[in-house]
């Protein structure tokens, strides 16, 4: 009788404690002022889910960027940046005229990618497109073997299957050859990495760093800062970055069909910016200090026989943005990118959940006669998502905004053009988790043949989907109206 009161008495305590602590973190989340949307969500899932909502509160709820959990502070490759990205600034504002004709357009948005990401406006001599896996991968695979010096490889998700046993493979032959090489992996994107796989490269020579990678008996407030940005530099020369992980489904599709995506090989000073980040986010993992190496920036030289590609310059900004940035980068030139459209914009995006500023700016766009269309795949790998996705569609159609639901396979691009002149190519996706948590990368082009490729396959690609008609989308059913209303309270926390 005794120990049953007792148990009830502790029951009882335990819940006053979790309510007493609920109602303390709302009152502070709602003194911060911050998005309401995301405040009224942690707020539902703290009082409604008691234990397990202070659990997920502690663990992927909290904003590290302005606490600096992850400080570029005193890292030499980003001190570079940001010089060089300051003495650009300065000398742009000086005379803009600098810019000239092609870029003259776009100074708004060049000059708050130099402030508030310190990215560097870079020239580049070619900017290829890849618009599967298979293609990106092989062209990945290629660049390795012809690695003379050096490979930094970074990747969400790196699996212990054909295609990874394939890379693998081939960077421990690399290092073997005596050339350096470098494997940065995300500790939960990769968390069914074995150990005899990781040891093979260990074993190999290859140097590899896994990011901030979960250990059950050390649970961590980091558990939600992933590192979601795919890069390939190889001798400091030639870069990849895009949608492509290193995995099976990527190179030979899934259950349901074809894996679609979009990556992109840059040659030009972009490679330098690449390779800044890819050493900045090897300091955070390692949690070392490491010393600027000049090798890893070489004077880049051109391939005989290729020096008519200068003639055509393709200027970019790669931008990068995480809990170690000090604004939203990505986020915030996404908004411009958008506020700043004259004729149309078209987006692909295999998760849509956004932040309230960008999803008032699509639709403002719309409103404004600009043609706005926007990809999403028909199924997405997440339901949640999916549901979160689906319940912005009835507002954006009545905006104007066009949307079309991929059906052949799954598209996994991160994609934005505008007004045929600028697109935005990278890892993040359209919604608050790449905005506000991960760690992402993106290339801002400034150039008409980029954004013309973009939008030529864009149009291709509408052959294999469905146009949502408004009338068949008000007649779905009440259960699928409640899912998504139900997800889209949660969208923030997705």
């Amino acid at each position: 009788m005794w120990q049953g009161n007792t148990w009830q008495i502790i029951s009882v305590v335990l819940y006053i404690m979790n309510m007493v602590l609920a109602i303390f973190i709302s009152t502070a989340l709602i003194l911060k002022k911050q998005d309401p949307v995301k405040t009224l969500s942690w707020v539902m899932v703290l009082i409604l889910l008691p234990y397990i909502g202070i659990l997920l509160y502690a663990f992927v709820g909290q904003n590290f960027r302005k606490k600096k959990i992850y400080s570029r502070k005193g890292i030499a490759d980003y001190n570079l940046r940001k010089k060089t990205s300051a003495k650009q600034l300065e000398t742009l504002k000086a005379s803009p005229e600098q810019l000239g004709n092609e870029l003259l357009p776009f100074k708004k948005i060049i000059f708050q990618n130099l402030k508030n990401s310190h990215t560097v406006l870079d020239n580049n001599y070619s900017i290829e497109f890849f618009f599967s896996g298979v293609s990106a991968l092989d062209a990945m695979y290629r660049a390795i073997e012809e690695a003379k010096n050096h490979i930094h490889l970074q990747s969400y998700i790196i699996e212990n299957d054909l295609t990874g046993n394939r890379f693998k493979d081939l960077l421990v032959k690399k290092a073997k050859e005596g050339l350096e090489v470098m494997v940065m992996y995300d500790g939960v994107g990769s968390i069914g990495l074995k150990k005899n796989f990781i040891n093979e490269l260990k074993n190999g020579s290859v140097e590899v760093i896994p990011f901030a990678p979960v250990r059950i008996f050390m649970p961590t407030s980091k558990l939600n800062y992933r590192n979601h940005r795919k890069i390939l530099v190889v001798d400091g020369t030639t870069g990849f970055i895009g949608g492509v992980n290193i995995a099976d489904r990527y190179y030979y599709g899934t259950s349901e069909g074809d894996w679609h995506d979009t990556h992109i090989k840059i040659t030009g000073t972009s490679v330098f910016s690449l390779q800044a980040c890819f050493m900045m986010d090897r300091h955070f993992a390692m949690n070392r200090r490491f010393r600027f190496k000049r090798k890893y920036y070489p004077e880049l030289k051109l391939k005989e026989g290729e020096a008519h590609i200068v003639k055509n310059n393709i200027y970019s900004q790669i931008i990068s943005s995480g809990p170690d940035s000090d604004w939203a980068s990505i986020m915030q030139c996404y908004f411009s990118a958008i506020t700043s459209a004259q004729s149309h914009i078209y987006i692909v995006s295999p998760y849509f959940t956004p932040c309230e500023s960008i999803l008032n700016a699509i639709k403002i766009a719309a409103l404004s006669d600009i043609d706005v269309r926007i990809m999403l795949p028909e199924k997405s790998d997440t339901k949640l998502v999916q549901y979160g996705t689906m319940s912005f569609v009835g507002e954006l159609l009545d905006a104007g905004v066009r949307i079309y639901l991929f059906k052949n396979g799954f598209n996994h691009s991160k994609v934005i053009s505008i007004d045929g002149n600028m697109s935005i190519v990278g890892s993040a996706n359209m919604d608050v988790r790449s905005f506000e948590h991960n760690f992402e990368i993106m290339a801002v082009i400034y150039n008409r043949q980029c954004a013309d490729t973009i939008e030529k396959k864009f149009i291709e690609d509408t052959r294999y989907c469905d146009l949502i008609n408004m009338n068949k989308w008000k007649r779905r059913g009440k259960l699928e109206k409640v899912k998504e209303s139900f997800a889209r309270l949660l969208s923030p926390l997705l």
